[in-house]
């Protein structure tokens, strides 16, 4: 009997798994039920009634005539009667852009061979050159400093490089004079950009984002992608997009700008078009541009556009293209985002008339704008601020690293203290994960991807992870961190990551109405082919589909069910690792398996449990966001590993960053199952899920110093970690002495190790922690003999290095304002 009913249940966990047919669940079910007559001894009551219980059922189930009258078609009359009905604005939303790895995690059985397989972002030959000389020509004109106090912009000279090298046009094809370069090389610019001028960064993303170019090309016509093109690529037309009001900020659809049909006159001829009233905000580039894209609602009172009998007044929103000296555009004036220049301010019009050949797209596209908004953004915002924070990030860990090993206290380097080992790992995990991220999620962009979910992933976490990265900069920095100057590299970071956080869809819309609102439906197999059913107007198709759509979802279920449970009864040793895992990771491997089959059960879990209430539950959406993004981010993570080559000095940033998403995820997992209504089934599925506990841990104090220990040590890994950001020569950026100090350490270290005979016999004083007094220490010891004439340089080199490093920036009493009007004044003098 025993082993009956074993076989009971390890045949439906496999069958669950295998999700085979209703006919084979059928078959199985009666050779069960005879062998357990005829082994088993159940007597004929017992076999009649196990017929009764199960295999009646499973006949239903399995006859499509049967299904379709006595199950599918009263589910599908409750779903259409309980189901809201979905506005086209969320329609929109939902159906924008593309899924990719997304539905791979929504899976519950990612295929890890799709990812591995895929290439290593990689620059083409052109894109490497201009990587290498005209970005670098552009980083050697600027500095971020310079740019704040005295040009509160980039510098005019500046300005005309960006224009004469075509670095607003890098994503406008050559045969309309553009670079035509990758999302990856998109992505590079950026990011090295902004590991120097924060400017200078955001003055070149936006025109290769979500813009004009970008809406042009996706949904101009012709003419006028023959025209706005080539002049945005040679940089004669400075383009911003206007969207943002005052009152419609993350609810965007609801702009109250309106744009009403009329006739009116435009260059002397009586023409059909908008007389647009519009009042926007935050509109970088606004202040300096020289065309306008502008979304704004249609209003067609007088049914002017009306087309076989159409009486449809309100026409949606809809994106145009406006010149700044248009009679009646107010451009100008400037916002002041934490003390950031980039140009930003606000833009407003009244009753300007416009023709209606201005629409992006022409008539046929009038209505439409919120579907293009939400398509271009669905890929700009995957490279954008991801790029942007990662430059800033590297910036900060190759100052902080270098700051940390060679800024004595207590005699000793601070980067050996353990508190200082874990700000360090918090920027070195950290980093190595979201610079993962970034060039994961180019790659899909560059893979022809529109990767919408993917994108609010990579915005919302890598801004956030850049955020603690600053902050545990700034511990470890001190006072050298809060006084502001050109010695100081982490302060304008500090200042201005709030604007990351901000822009592109504010970061707790993403995480709570974002990922997971927009993922359970874009990325679940079967959620979206539901809805699509109960929306059906031809009743016997929306029966068969959603009959299709149901018991596929159904059988989803029971996989996960099965999946989930196998995986907790056996510590995650079951699903297994892809055979092309390296050894050294692949309990990492079968932990995503694991947490993703858990995600996709919870998920559905709790579309049972909160049916349509769910999008308001917005702390529950906000934590199963989050495990599904933390799957994402150790993907991304198991993925650049492998790019990499497998490096094994980079293992300890690996175990850091895998080790802290799998925590997090852990986290949202009970979280959610906490905050449950129904706690019996949350305590099951706690169960199921984690039946021996928690098996996840933050990384732990030796990972910590392991990782604190890789990042002030000056060799390829470090490299890596900070690599293409820009590193400017010392008499541009003093703080990079800092870095200069910490090249020298190995070679001052070599010294001082040899020198320990003489120290521990006294005939030599050791060496002093002041870098100062250093210098007489290195005199005394040169006239000894104790040290080489090259040694001795190497020891002043690293006594100046280091002291500039350690000091701080002072002004006289106007802060130097009277010598930058001046030096601004001059320069914009003719010559």
């Amino acid at each position: 009997m025993f082993y009956w009913i074993a076989v009971l249940l390890i045949g439906a966990l496999a069958l669950m798994q295998l999700r085979v047919g209703a006919w084979l669940w059928l078959g199985t079910m009666l050779l069960w039920i005879a062998g357990g007559f005829w082994l088993a001894g159940i007597g004929a009551l017992a076999a009649i009634l196990l017929l009764l219980l199960l295999v009646i059922p499973a006949l239903i189930v399995a006859i499509k005539p049967l299904r379709y009258s006595l199950l599918s078609k009263p589910i599908l009359n409750v779903f259409q009667r309980i189901l809201p009905r979905m506005s086209q604005t969320e329609r929109d939303a939902i159906e924008a852009g593309t899924i990719w790895w997304d539905a791979e995690l929504f899976s519950g059985k990612p295929a890890w061979d799709k990812l591995l397989q895929l290439p290593a972002p990689k620059l083409s030959a052109e894109e490497q050159n201009f990587f290498d000389n005209e970005v670098e020509q552009l980083c050697h004109l600027i500095t971020d400093w310079e740019s704040t106090e005295i040009w509160q912009d980039l510098s005019p000279q500046a300005w005309q490089f960006v224009k004469e090298k075509g670095f607003l046009g890098m994503i406008i094809p050559k045969r309309y004079g553009g670079k035509e370069f990758s999302a990856y090389m998109h992505s590079q610019v950026i990011m090295k950009l902004s590991s120097h001028c924060s400017a200078a960064a955001i003055s070149v993303m936006v025109p290769n984002s979500l813009g004009p170019a970008e809406l042009l090309l996706q949904y101009g016509t012709e003419v006028q992608k023959d025209y706005f093109l080539p002049r945005l690529a040679a940089g004669e037309e400075i383009p911003c997009f206007a969207l943002t009001s005052p009152y419609a900020g993350s609810d965007a659809a609801a702009i109250p700008d309106v744009g009403v049909v009329c006739m009116g006159n435009y260059d002397g001829q009586e023409m059909l078009g908008f007389r647009i009233t519009w009042d926007k905000r935050y509109i970088t580039l606004g202040p300096i541009a020289t065309v306008l894209g502008l979304a704004f609602r249609v209003q067609d009172p007088d049914l002017l556009l009306a087309a076989h009998g159409g009486t449809e007044v309100d026409l949606g929103i809809t994106c145009a293209l406006i010149p700044t000296n248009h009679p009646g555009v107010v451009t100008g004036r400037r916002h002041w985002p934490l003390n950031a220049v980039f140009q930003n301010g606000p833009t407003s019009g009244k009753d300007v008339f416009i023709p209606l050949d201005w629409v992006i797209g022409g008539r046929e596209q009038i209505g439409k704008g919120w579907r293009m908004l939400m398509e271009c953004l669905a890929a700009g915002r995957a490279i954008s601020l991801p790029s942007s924070t990662v430059g800033f990030s590297k910036l900060a860990v190759r100052g902080t690293s270098a700051y940390a090993a060679m800024r004595h206290q207590f005699k000793i380097p601070i980067g050996k203290f353990e508190g200082i080992h874990e700000m360090l790992a918090r920027m070195g995990g950290n980093l190595y994960l979201m610079d993962a991220v970034r060039r994961l999620s180019a790659l899909a962009v560059d893979a022809g991807e529109k990767p919408s979910v993917i994108s609010a992933i990579s915005k919302y976490h890598v801004t956030e992870r850049g955020r603690v990265l600053v902050n545990a900069g700034m511990d470890v920095l001190g006072g050298k961190g809060i006084c502001m100057g050109p010695n100081n590299f982490l302060a304008r970071s500090y200042q201005q990551m709030p604007i990351a956080i901000t822009v592109e869809g504010a970061n707790i819309l993403t995480r709570c109405l974002i990922i997971f609102g927009q993922g359970a439906i874009r990325c679940h197999p079967y959620v979206l082919k539901e809805i699509a059913a109960t929306g059906e107007a031809d009743q016997q198709k929306a029966l068969i589909d959603f009959d299709n759509a149901f018991f596929g979802h159904v059988s989803f279920i029971f996989a996960n069910f099965s999946r989930t449970l196998v995986a907790g009864l056996s510590g995650g040793s079951f699903p297994a690792a892809p055979s092309a895992a390296p050894s050294e990771l692949r309990h990492f491997y079968r932990a995503v398996n694991r947490m993703s089959t858990a995600f996709a059960l919870l998920s559905d879990m709790s579309m049972f449990v909160f049916g349509g209430s769910l999008k308001f539950r917005e702390r529950i959406s906000g934590r199963l966001g989050d495990i599904l993004s933390q799957l994402y981010l150790i993907s991304s993570v198991l993925k650049r590993y492998e790019d990499d080559g497998r490096p094994q000095e980079d293992l300890p940033y690996v175990h850091w960053a895998i080790q802290d998403s799998l925590q997090q995820a852990q986290e949202a997992c009970l979280g959610v199952l906490d905050n449950f209504p129904n706690r019996i089934l949350a305590v099951l599925m706690r169960v199921i899920v984690f039946p021996f506990g928690r098996p996840y841990y933050k990384p732990s104090d030796a990972l910590d110093t392991a990782v604190a220990k890789a990042m002030q040590t000056n060799n390829a890994s470090r490299d890596r970690l900070v690599g293409d950001a820009y590193l400017p020569n010392a008499q541009q950026s003093p703080h990079v002495f800092g870095e200069l100090a910490f090249q020298l350490i190995p070679q001052v270290n070599a010294i001082e190790a040899r020198l320990k005979p003489a120290l521990k016999d006294g005939t030599l004083a050791p060496m002093p922690q002041s870098l100062i007094e250093m210098r007489d220490w290195i005199t005394a010891a040169a006239a000894t003999g104790a040290i080489t004439e090259e040694e001795q340089q190497v020891l002043q080199d690293f006594a100046r290095y280091g002291d500039i490093s350690v000091q701080v920036d002072d002004f006289p009493q106007d802060f130097n304002r009277l010598e930058s009007v001046q030096t601004h004044m001059q320069a914009r003098q003719p010559a």
